[in-house]
Order: structure tokens, then C-alpha cells, then sequence
């Protein structure tokens, strides 16, 4: 093809204009501009060589012309249907295309079943995976519609429903076959193998792979065989196998990887072969283990591949001379100018047993391989990468997702393997990988640039490499698997707080919505999940989170917690509405994700499913909502209070997370009176005091939190006397690292003894006979005494002597900077809290005002979130004279006083700044 497009300057009156010269097939419309669909026939077919099978269908439909040149027999020579759901009505609607089809592949029992109405005579080649549903009968119905079948391949996985009978059939129908290639079968019988070697005479290679039971004798009789791979068998006997083996004229390569086959045959079979040149045993233990056998190096010129060789030195040996650098042996080959026929059909099959070996090898993880992978194994995959057969590529692509994780769970994965890859130059070739047309191959390499990604080196890499905009256009395929991968890498990329900007400068913010508009109808629970997670990290950026409501993510979002039924989903969903609440002091997201139809709903209804992970990321959603004065009272109106009242009590066992989220939400509802006599009401009482009791910081402090505002109101404060919560308040307010848990925890005892409660607990809260004894004279003593210590614990003697006998500022500011809970400063409080601490200045207990006093100057340090309760106590009548009195007075203990004085200098500061 050397037609092209070319630029040439003439002249338009006295102006130079810009117009192409096209060759005379091309013609210029009315606008000057060409008319593609006037490309040559050879020029369109070489478009569509180079695109998938979506895409042409899609170019086909743009005019009859290239409609009918899409049908071309030289387009349909190969189908890849693994990435496309391939029923009959999408196999009746392929057969007309399908008259000269060669190679085929295909994934499931369902396409299995379909692809027999292609009517493709001519094919001479099937694979497929996913085929433990495939049975006897499906398999042999392939074999007698496809005479010419020359290559049969079903794995990796186990065909759990295939038998001797499948296979026998196969020998039948199939007489020119050459490569069978089946994994996990049960038995596979004498009468199977002697049917092929009867009627397949030109059956050079075999694989039997993943097997319970051979007969080993049987396949001595195979005498064409060239190739023959047991790799992962069981139950052989291997004396037997290889005595009958090493007869076999023209056996070259034999695989026995991950089988207990040990070193007396082995040795026996080098001894007696004339014919075999490869012996290929990766993690063969009883090899290994033999010491004689690993250092014996009289092989009698048999080449040996195991972990404990060279397998680049010894492939290399393969051509004398003509490899320069051993380790780059398989792409030297691949380069030779002078092709042996003989030779490329056992690098070929090395190839293929290495990249299946290797890939299964990965998947069981075992110990001890640590030095392998890193010497070699790394190495050897991503030279399989660059093999011309598509099925090595994509399983040495699958085998470096897999080779790299350890804990599938926790999504850990190996350091030193994940930056081995790296440093052999993986990351380019991968998302070079990734940019193939072959959907397949794209699928693969963007599950192992996800894998490796977790890695924060390696996803420095690929963002260096270019790999954030090939992952953000690949998030748009309509390949949902490839799509579904190339989400998970935006979802491990998106971990890092520098990755997160160039997700949105890419697209990808867009991108991943819109993957949950495409396949929340259709399915794709694992293209949803990762979308979703994705959201979640990137939501936790300010900035991304606007370009995430920008774009439709809010209503997403909600759609999936409200439809989806998979949990994995759901608890992305719930978090990424988690992290969208978040902001609520500088975006409107929190706002926005409450007034969703259907948000609050949905999340308190997460709230009761029986996963944590869902319940925890709905609780701390909820959390985040709370924060918003109508969210608040709208979750409430949902069943909020209950539903949450319920989890904290379901919880004592769970995890920290849900335990600091339940109570968390708590929290926040409480805020609001009624929302806090609710749930008071409700029994939310009692498992709050006991998550008060947790070990864990982030758990009691949140749970005091919650009950300090739930003591605000006189019943409740009752409660918490009567579920035995002065004792957990008291521990938490002397004994817990966090002070904010012990700030909150002295609030909350001061509100219950503050005078208040005392009416209440002369009826009981309730009426019947319930109501448990208490003794609130020793409750008091004990609530008191460890307020003041708490009190003290902030209090420097020589600081406070300093500020009681000077008015210099900087002694009250030394006093302020010792006394100051920095984490104080993201507490809010209502107008009618800041007006009881004012109330409880003028208390009769000395304890009572210095904790008040305390309070208010937490409360009023400038900064934070505080410039309201200036207000507050700006508004409150009579506030600033019952500070200056309690400055002033003479009985009050020291702290009361100096800490009134500084907040009495606080509001003078903000008077001042507010009044600039």
C-alpha cells in the first residue's frame, strides 16, 4: 500500500491555500475535504485488519461500501469471542462471515455450544478456557463438525466433565490432527490414546496437563510424537511411563513440571532416549531435593530446565554460536534471518510449557522461590511477553499479575519481585501490551500494570511511563474485561495522593462513571467494584471530589448502593459517598450526595447487611452526612437512629473500623437533641458505654464523643448512670492516650453532675419498675474527683503563679499553649452547650467551673472551627460578666480563674478582628 495523503501549496487568487493532493481514486466534496469513504477496497481492508472485531462491526455499518468489504473471507481468517458473550443468535449472526475461519477462540461451555453453528469447515484450529462445564457431548459434537481440526486446546483450567470417551471421538473425527493439548481430566484411558495414535498419524505434540490418571503405557504407542507435556499429573508411575517413553522415535521435548517424578528414572530415560533434547521439571521437589541428582552434570547431551539450571544458558546452548547474550536467547531466536523448521518447533513448545508452567507455579504460590523469581523467573516471563504466540503472551502477562501477590485478601504484594519487573524494563512493555488492538492480550497487561501498581515504585513508573492516559482510555473499552482491569489500575494508582490529579487531567475521573452507567444494568461486578474503589481514593481528594459530582459520580454512585446486590460493590459505593461527605467545610459534595433521591435511604439500609466491610463504609458515610444540619434530621426521618442503635449493638465483636464507625455516626446524629433523646430511647446507650470500654483509641474516642452529647440532655445522662457508664467514662477520662477521648469523657461526667440530672433521677426515666439502683452520691464523688485530676493534668504551677500575678499576654499565652488539645479545634458546639458551660461557671463545686472554664477556652482559641462560639457567647446575655466574675473571684480555685481570663482575651481578639 503506498497511497497517501500528500500537501501541496497552490494559489487562490493572490492567496496561498493549504489543500491535499489525493491520489485519483480520492475525491474532494464541496468542502474540500476527502471523501474516506472513496478509499481504495485494499486501503479499507488494511484499516480493518487492524481493528477488533467491535470496531469493524461498527465501520461496517457507516455505508454499504465498506459494509460489504467488512465481510471480507481475509478478515475472518482468525476470531478471538473470549472478551463477547458468544450465544446462538451471535453465532447465527457470525456465520455468514465465518465460511473461511481457520483459528477460533473461545471461553465457557455456552460459547462452546454456540460455535458449532459457525458453520466454519475450514477451521483448523480451537481454544478455549473456562471449560469446566464443557462436556463429552458438546466436544465431540465440535470434533465431527470440524474434520480439519489440526490443533485442539482446552485450558487452563480443569474440563472437569470431558472423559476418555471426548477424546476417543476427537481421534475419530479429527484425523489430521497435530497438537491436543487438554487440562485436568480425570482418566485418560489406553483406549483414548490408542484411538489417537491409530487415526491421528500426525499427532507430534500432547499435552495432558493438570491430570489425575494416565495410562503411561499407552502413550508409548503414540509414535509421531514429538512434544509431550504431563506437567502437574498425578499418579504416575514413573519407572513405567519412561521406560515406554524413551522408545518413542521422535520424542525431542518432554515436560514433567509440578509431578513427584523422581531422579532414578529421570537418569534411566537420559541414558536410553537417542531422540530427546529438552527435559523440562520446574518445581519438581524430589528433583530438587536430591543433592546427587542436582549436581550431576552428565546429562548425556539432554538439556534440563528447572529451578535449580539456567534455563536461559540452557536454551541458549539450543544454537551453539548464534546467541550472543543468553539471557536475551528467546528474542534472538525470533530475530534469526536463517529459519530451522526443526528448531522452531521446540522453541515454540518450550514457549507454550513455560509460560503454562510458570502461570500455574504463580497461582499456588508456594514458599522457597523467592530467588528464582528474582534471578530468573521475572526475567523469563517478560521475555514470554514478546513470544509471537498470543496464547504464551497472554499467560506470561497473567503469570506477572499473579507471580507478584501474596495475600489476595489484603491485596499485598511482593516488593521485591513488583520492582524486579521494573527493573527489566516490564512497565513499558506492558503498556505498550496494553495499547494492542488484541483484546486479550489488553486484558492481561493491565491486570499485571494493576498488580504491580500496588507497588509505589512501580506506579511512580507507570504514571513516568505514560501509563495513567492508556489506562484512562482503555477504562472506556466495550471489552468489559479489559475495562474492568484497567479500572483496577486506576483504583491501585489512585492510592497515591500524586497520582490523583493526573487520573482527572486524563479522564479518568469521567471514564470510571461512566463504567458504572455502562455495566450497572448489565452486570460486571468486578468492573463495578473497581470503579467504584477508584472513585472512593480519588473522592478523598478535594479537588477530585468536584470532578467526581461534576461528572454525574454523586448519582452513580448512589444507584449502585441502592441496586447492586454485591457486597464488594456495595462497600466501594458506600465508601466513595464517605469520602465525597468529607468535605464538607470546603465543597458543596456532602450537601449534594444528601439530597440524592434515594441516598440516605440506601445507606442506612446498607447499614443492616450482614458484611461488615458494607456496614462500616455505610456507617462512616452516614458519619460524614451528619455533619450537614438537614442530612442530620433526613437520616434520622429514614430510620437512621434505629438502624444505627442496632449496629452499635451488633458490633462488640466486630473490627475497630466498624466499632469507631457505628459509634462515629452516633456521633453526629447526636448533635441534635432529639436526635439524642431518640436514641437514648432506642437503647443506644448501653453499647456505646461498651465500645467506651475498647482498647482501641479510635473506638473509645468516638464512643465518648457520642455519649458527651448525648449527656447534654438530663434522661439520657440518667442512663448513662444506670448502664454503669460513670465507671467506663472515669477510665477513659484518667487512663486513655488519646486527649480528646479524655476531654470528652470529663465533659460528659460534668454534664451529668452538674445539677441537672438531679430531678430526673428522683422518678427514674422510666415508669415502671425497671429502673435500676444507683448511687449517685458515689457516682459523683468519683466523677469529680478525676475532672479535677483531669484538670490538673493541663495545669503548670509556675505558669499559672506567672499569669496570676502579671497581666503581661505572653503569660496567659504560656498558660493557653500548655493547656491547648489541638484536636479540640474540630469540635463544634451548639449555642445551648456553649450556654451551659457559661451556666456551670456559676456551679457551687469549684471542680465544676474549672472544667467549665477549661472548656470555653478550648472552645474560643482562634482558629479551627470556633469563630462560632464567639458568636455564641458574644450573644449570650450575661456571658461575659459571669466570666469576668468568675476571673474575679476569690474562693474559685486558680485554673477557673486564669482560664476565664484567656477566654475573656478571646473574644476581645475576635471582637477586634470581626470589627477590622
Amino acid at each position: 500500500m503506498n497511497r497517501r495523503i500528500r500537501r501541496k501549496l497552490t494559489r487562490k487568487g493572490q492567496e496561498k491555500a493549504d489543500c491535499p493532493e489525493v491520489d485519483e481514486c480520492l475525491a474532494l466534496d464541496e468542502r474540500g475535504i476527502v471523501d474516506w469513504t472513496r478509499l481504495p477496497d485494499d486501503t479499507v481492508i488494511q484499516l480493518f485488519s487492524c481493528l477488533n472485531y467491535r470496531d469493524r462491526a461498527s465501520l461496517s455499518s457507516t455505508c454499504r461500501t465498506w459494509r460489504n468489504l467488512g465481510t471480507s473471507p481475509c478478515l475472518w481468517q482468525v476470531l478471538d469471542l473470549r472478551p463477547h458473550k458468544c450465544d446462538s443468535a451471535a453465532a447465527a449472526s457470525l456465520a455468514p462471515r465465518c465460511k473461511n475461519l481457520q483459528k477460533l477462540r473461545f471461553r465457557g461451555a455456552e460459547s462452546a455450544d454456540a460455535i458449532i453453528q459457525l458453520q466454519a469447515k475450514s477451521l483448523y484450529e480451537i481454544s478455549g478456557d473456562y471449560c469446566r462445564k464443557i462436556t463429552d457431548a458438546t466436544l465431540s459434537v465440535i470434533a465431527a463438525r470440524h474434520e480439519s481440526l489440526e490443533n485442539l486446546q482446552l485450558g487452563p483450567d480443569f474440563c472437569e466433565k470431558i472423559s476418555s470417551d471426548a477424546i476417543k471421538a476427537i481421534a475419530i473425527c479429527c484425523p489430521q490432527l497435530r497438537r491436543l493439548r487438554l487440562s485436568g481430566i480425570r482418566d485418560v484411558d489406553g483406549d483414548a490414546i490408542n484411538a489417537l495414535s491409530r487415526h491421528c498419524r500426525d499427532l507430534v505434540d500432547i499435552g495432558l496437563i493438570d491430570c489425575l490418571n494416565i495410562d503411561e503405557v499407552a502413550l508409548g504407542n503414540v509414535l509421531s510424537l514429538r512434544f509431550l507435556s504431563v506437567a502437574g499429573t498425578t499418579n504416575m508411575n514413573w519407572s513405567l511411563a519412561l521406560e515406554n517413553w524413551s522408545k518413542l522415535p521422535n520424542l525431542m521435548g518432554l515436560d514433567v513440571s509440578r509431578t513427584d517424578i523422581i531422579p532414578n528414572p529421570v537418569l534411566r530415560l537420559f541414558s536410553s532416549s537417542l531422540c530427546l533434547k529438552v527435559f523440562c521439571a520446574l518445581y519438581c521437589p524430589a528433583l530438587e531435593q536430591d543433592a546427587n541428582f542436582v549436581s550431576n552434570n552428565n546429562l548425556r547431551g539432554k538439556l534440563l530446565l528447572s529451578f535449580f539450571t539456567d534455563i536461559f544458558k540452557v536454551a541458549a546452548s539450543l544454537f551453539a554460536d548464534t546467541t550472543n547474550n543468553e539471557r536475551n536467547v528467546f528474542v534472538e531466536w525470533r530475530n534469526l534471518k536463517t529459519k530451522n523448521r526443526k528448531m522452531d518447533d521446540v522453541m515454540n513448545w518450550l514457549e507454550w510449557i513455560l509460560s503454562h508452567s510458570l502461570l500455574r507455579i504463580a497461582e499456588s504460590n508456594p514458599q522457597g522461590l523467592d530467588n528464582f523469581w528474582l534471578s530468573q523467573g521475572a526475567y523469563l516471563l517478560l521475555s514470554l511477553m514478546r513470544s509471537t504466540q498470543e496464547e504464551v503472551q497472554e499467560r506470561a502477562a497473567t503469570g506477572l499479575a499473579t507471580f507478584v501477590v501474596i495475600d489476595d485478601e489484603n491485596a499485598s504484594i511482593h516488593g521485591g519481585r513488583a520492582e524486579a519487573v521494573m527493573r527489566d524494563g516490564g512497565i513499558g512493555l506492558l503498556l505498550n501490551l496494553a495499547k494492542s488492538w488484541r483484546e486479550g492480550l489488553q486484558t492481561e497487561a493491565a491486570k499485571a500494570i494493576a498488580n504491580l501498581s500496588v507497588n509505589a515504585n512501580v506506579a511512580k513508573a507507570v504514571a513516568e511511563e505514560g501509563g495513567i492516559s492508556i489506562l484512562a482510555i482503555l477504562a472506556r473499552s466495550m471489552n468489559r474485561l479489559a475495562a474492568e482491569e484497567a479500572a483496577g489500575g486506576l483504583w491501585n494508582l489512585s492510592v497515591g495522593e500524586e497520582h490523583k490529579a493526573a487520573i482527572a487531567e486524563a479522564g479518568g475521573v469521567k471514564a470510571l462513571v461512566d463504567l458504572i452507567f455502562k455495566w450497572s444494568i448489565t452486570g460486571g461486578e468486578g468492573v463495578l467494584e473497581r470503579a467504584a474503589g477508584a472513585l472512593a481514593n480519588l473522592a478523598a481528594d478535594d479537588k477530585c471530589s468536584m470532578e467526581v459530582a461534576a461528572v454525574g459520580g454523586v448519582h452513580a454512585l448512589v444507584k449502585l448502593a441502592q441496586n447492586c446486590k454485591a457486597e464488594g460493590v456495595q462497600e466501594q459505593a458506600a465508601r466513595a459517598l464517605a469520602n465525597l461527605a468529607a468535605h464538607g467545610d470546603s465543597n458543596s459534595n456532602n450537601a449534594a450526595v444528601g439530597q440524592e433521591a434515594g441516598a440516605l435511604e440506601a445507606l442506612v439500609q446498607l447499614t443492616r447487611s450482614p458484611n461488615d466491610g458494607v456496614r462500616q463504609e455505610a456507617a462512616g458515610a452516614l458519619w460524614n452526612l451528619s455533619f450537614d444540619d438537614r442530612n442530620r434530621e433526613a437520616i434520622a426521618a429514614s430510620g437512621g437512629v434505629e438502624a444505627l442503635v442496632a449496629l452499635a449493638q451488633s458490633c462488640s465483636n466486630a473490627s475497630p473500623g466498624l466499632q469507631e464507625r457505628a459509634a462515629g455516626a452516633l456521633w453526629g446524629l447526636s448533635v441534635s437533641e432529639a436526635n439524642s433523646i431518640a436514641i437514648g430511647r432506642e437503647g443506644g446507650v448501653a453499647p456505646l458505654i461498651a465500645l467506651a470500654r475498647s482498647d482501641a483509641e479510635d473506638v473509645h474516642e468516638t464512643a465518648a464523643g457520642a455519649l458527651w452529647n448525648l449527656a447534654f440532655n438530663p434522661g439520657n445522662a440518667f442512663r448513662i448512670v444506670e448502664e454503669g457508664g460513670v465507671p467506663a467514662l472515669v477510665h477513659l477520662c484518667s487512663s486513655s492516650i488519646s486527649k480528646m477521648a479524655r476531654f470528652m469523657a470529663a465533659l460528659a461526667l460534668a454534664y451529668m453532675f452538674d445539677g441537672r440530672m438531679d430531678e430526673v433521677a428522683l422518678v427514674g426515666t422510666s415508669s415502671d419498675s425497671n429502673s435500676k439502683s444507683v448511687n449517685l452520691d458515689g457516682a459523683r464523688r468519683m466523677a469529680l474527683k478525676n475532672i479535677e485530676a483531669f484538670i490538673l493534668a493541663f495545669s503548670d504551677p509556675q505558669a499559672f503563679s506567672a499569669a496570676a500575678a502579671s497581666s503581661v499576654p505572653a503569660a496567659l499565652t504560656q498558660v493557653t499553649e500548655s493547656a491547648r488539645i489541638h484536636e479540640a479545634g474540630h469540635l463544634r458546639c451548639s449555642g445551648a452547650e456553649i450556654g451551659r458551660f457559661v451556666t456551670m461557671l456559676r456551679n457551687s463545686s469549684s471542680i465544676l467551673k474549672a472544667c467549665a472554664a477549661f472548656a470555653l477556652l478550648q472552645f474560643t482559641i482562634p482558629g479551627g472551627r470556633h469563630a462560632q462560639h464567639h458568636v455564641y457567647l458574644l450573644q449570650n446575655t450575661g456571658a461575659s460578666r459571669i466570666l469576668r466574675a468568675a476571673a474575679a473571684a476569690a474562693t474559685a480555685p486558680i485554673e477557673a480563674k486564669i482560664f476565664a481570663r484567656i477566654v475573656l482575651r478571646n473574644l476581645e481578639h475576635h471582637h477586634i478582628e470581626s470589627s477590622a
